[in-house]
């Protein structure tokens, strides 16, 4: 079994009680940036540039990335239930929203198994900021098509995660990206 699973440190501010003191700067990943098979995440002073695939927020001083790359089998997909399950958790969403979300990301990996490239991965990326978490799903594609939106899986699908997109990215990755809120952090 190979799993690979990725956390991105952000800089934190220095505290106010450290007169004069400046954070370091820190460079990181790309959040929620999806590459083509074989490429790696590369830390640059730069800002990062993010592929028109993404939706993700860019990272601030309270946002963090986890990546979660494993095969592409149905076998593995207690894994992802169980990462989105504890960063909802830490984001303080409510019980019924982490299992929504937990089901949510079943979902969408059950739409993106059915057009994964045999012996391939799945990769999951979710973007945490101080008011919502976006999780990106995505599998290299013979023949990319993204889902139909006027299914009875995909209506499910956005309702459980609220705002969902599905995408063809470069060198044939297909994704879902799915965006939901904080109870009570005044987005939808």
């Amino acid at each position: 079994m190979t799993e690979e699973t990725t956390t991105s440190a952000i800089a934190r501010p220095a505290p106010a009680s450290s007169p004069g003191a400046e954070a370091a700067p820190v460079s990181t990943p790309a959040a929620g940036r999806l590459q083509p098979s074989g490429a790696t995440a590369s830390a640059s002073s730069a800002a990062p540039s993010v592929s028109p695939l993404v939706t993700a927020p860019a990272p601030g001083p309270e946002a963090d990335t986890v990546t979660v790359r494993m095969p592409a089998d149905g076998a593995y997909l207690s894994v992802l239930r169980t990462a989105t399950a504890g960063l909802a958790a830490r984001l303080d969403f409510t019980l019924d929203d982490i299992e929504d979300m937990r089901i949510a990301v079943d979902e969408a990996c059950a739409m993106l198994l059915s057009q994964a490239v045999p012996g391939s991965s799945l990769e999951c990326t979710f973007a945490l900021s101080a008011d919502d978490m976006t999780i990106t799903v995505s599998v290299q594609s013979l023949s990319p098509r993204p889902p139909a939106a006027d299914t009875f899986a995909w209506t499910v699908l956005s309702a459980l995660a609220g705002s969902v997109q599905a995408q063809v990215g470069p060198a044939d990755r297909l994704a879902v990206v799915m965006r939901k809120s904080r109870p009570n952090s005044g987005l939808v």
